[in-house]
């Protein structure tokens, strides 16, 4: 019978997760895009899925059948249609084809465009238009696509790097100033070096707005006319695009690597759309990071307190009290503790590091806001019974002869513990571990009052002094799930996203265990002699 329930437990597992790799890297697969007559209507989309309804549910559809089959279709062209999914009856389809022709853009903004390349711009005046073959047209576009990709990251560089960290430290400055200022310390040559150092970073910041500029220009110069469905021409600028294929005309192994590029952007690439559109990075960051914080945060304490535990306190009434409220601990609902978070971390602790330390920042706050290292904190007290209770259990079977021995040979207490005891006790000290890194890494509730918010300007980790930003916000897996799930106001392009990046968040979480378990078998295995 249990070795029947594991099976089932890991078919159910292993389907459920099948499930979510399958309906969320599918979406990556550049699928073939069709030219669709639809009762009369021309329609260029990509089918998505198909189901089989009762014909009475399509009050304008008439037939002698009980059941009909629709497709869900994406069309794209938001901006122009109003709706980029729509369902259509099978029935309704009269005819349909793959012209080779045919183009989808992945854009900034609006989601993806279908349609027809009709010819290329630069400054307004065309080059490529209906005088040269659709592939002369097309390695025209592509060429200019290149060159417009390079000008964007020269730009989100200039942006994010280098003015973000002028900006940094102008507002550094402005602080300073104010600091000296609210102690009586704001001398005339104390406020002259901080405006010579002002003057500098400014005179930097007009030289990189004017090459800023220069780089905006250059990339206003090129566009494309293209033809949709209903045979009208829109303009686009190519700054606009992110990527151009013809899904059509791809053979199968550029149909991988189209893939395996997409996939990869999804891991690489900033979101956009309202987290609809590009990639998770800065959630994949943000949770890493603080499931590495809360580790360093909650082992420390958790053994501490499991060896006064075990080691030194009587065991009496109050250490069973003690044992008692650790285990009803591990049963509160985390919406609690971030409840407890945000009232004691960042409301009290947080104000107070403020008064004390940022006084020339308010009433903005700095730590008295949420940020990564309260939530950092937060899911450490929320694991720390785990790890207590699991640490405990090591040490309790670790026999009571090796303790003498050590004492017998003229260690200390001290050194019996930190040289005997606790090493044999480190692969239990790392199963604590790795459960506390399995709940919090899934967590939601709790960090979405401490520290996640649904888009983090800068990550936490970057080239500005102190580096590591620790009352910077965040982005999360589990929270970016909850968000594009529900919501989202483009719920069916929102479907795919949610699939892959749960089955990303399932994979984080697998890496992360299976380090620490490597390091739990390694420790293991060192200390096994010790044990016999």
């Amino acid at each position: 019978m249990n070795a029947g329930a594991i099976s089932i437990a890991i078919i159910a597992v292993a389907g459920l997760l099948g499930l979510i790799m399958v309906r969320g890297m599918s979406q990556f697969w550049p699928a073939e895009v069709y030219q669709l007559d639809v009762n009369g209507r021309t329609v260029i989309a990509e089918f998505v899925e198909s189901e089989t309804i009762p014909a009475a549910q399509v009050p304008d559809y008439s037939t002698d059948q009980e059941l009909v089959v629709r497709h869900l279709i994406k069309s794209g062209n938001r901006d122009l249609q109003g709706a980029d999914f729509s369902w259509v009856i099978d029935g309704t389809i009269k005819h349909r084809e793959l012209p080779p022709e045919v183009m989808v853009l992945e854009r900034t903004e609006w989601g993806d465009f279908y349609g027809y390349l009709q010819s290329v711009k630069e400054s307004g005046k065309e080059v490529a238009g209906a005088a040269v073959d659709n592939q002369t047209r097309w390695q025209a576009m592509q060429s200019r696509l290149a060159r417009v990709d390079e000008l964007r990251e020269k730009i989100h560089y200039l942006e994010v790097k280098e003015i973000g960290a002028i900006n940094y430290q102008l507002e550094e400055l402005r602080l300073q100033q104010r600091k000296l200022e609210m102690q009586g310390d704001d001398t005339v040559q104390a406020l002259a070096e901080i405006q010579a150092q002002r003057e500098q970073l400014e005179g930097k910041y007009k030289k990189l707005e004017k090459t800023l500029a220069e780089l905006y220009t250059a990339i206003n110069r090129d566009s494309i006319s293209a033809r949709v469905s209903d045979g009208s021409v829109v303009e686009i600028p190519l700054k606009k695009i992110i990527k151009a294929w013809q899904p059509n005309t791809l053979s199968i192994a550029s149909k991988i690597a189209f893939y395996f590029h997409a996939a990869w952007e999804f891991v690489s690439d900033d979101p956009r759309e309202a987290n609809t559109e590009g990639g998770v990075f800065p959630a994949i960051f943000g949770t890493v990071m603080m499931v590495l914080l809360m580790s360093v945060m909650v082992t420390p304490f958790g053994v501490v307190a499991a060896i006064y535990l075990r080691e030194y306190a009587k065991q009496g009434f109050i250490t069973r009290i003690i044992r008692i409220a650790v285990n009803n601990l591990a049963g509160v609902p985390s919406i609690v503790y971030g409840i407890f978070g945000l009232g004691f971390f960042i409301y009290f602790l947080g104000g107070s590091i403020d008064s004390l330390f940022y006084a020339e920042a308010l009433p903005a706050p700095t730590f008295g806001t949420p940020g990564l290292l309260w939530s950092s904190l937060t899911l450490a007290i929320l694991t720390l019974p785990v790890v207590i209770v699991t640490t405990e259990e090591g040490l309790a079977r670790i026999p009571r002869s090796l303790r003498e021995g050590s004492i017998a040979l003229g260690a200390t207490r001290a050194e019996t513990l930190w040289r005997v005891v606790l090493p044999m006790a480190s692969p239990a000290i790392m199963t604590g571990l790795i459960l506390a890194i399995a709940r919090a890494a899934g967590e939601v509730a709790p960090l979405m009052l401490v520290g996640v918010v649904k888009l983090a300007p800068t990550l936490p980790l970057d080239g500005n002094f102190p580096y590591l930003h620790l009352e910077r916000k965040f982005m999360h897996l589990g929270f970016h799930i909850y968000d594009v799930g529900f919501q989202s106001p483009n719920v069916e392009a929102a479907r795919p996203l949610v699939y892959a990046t749960a089955f990303l968040l399932v994979l984080v979480i697998v890496v992360l265990n299976l380090s620490a378990i490597r390091m739990r078998n390694r420790l293991r295995e060192k200390y096994r002699a010790l044990d016999h």
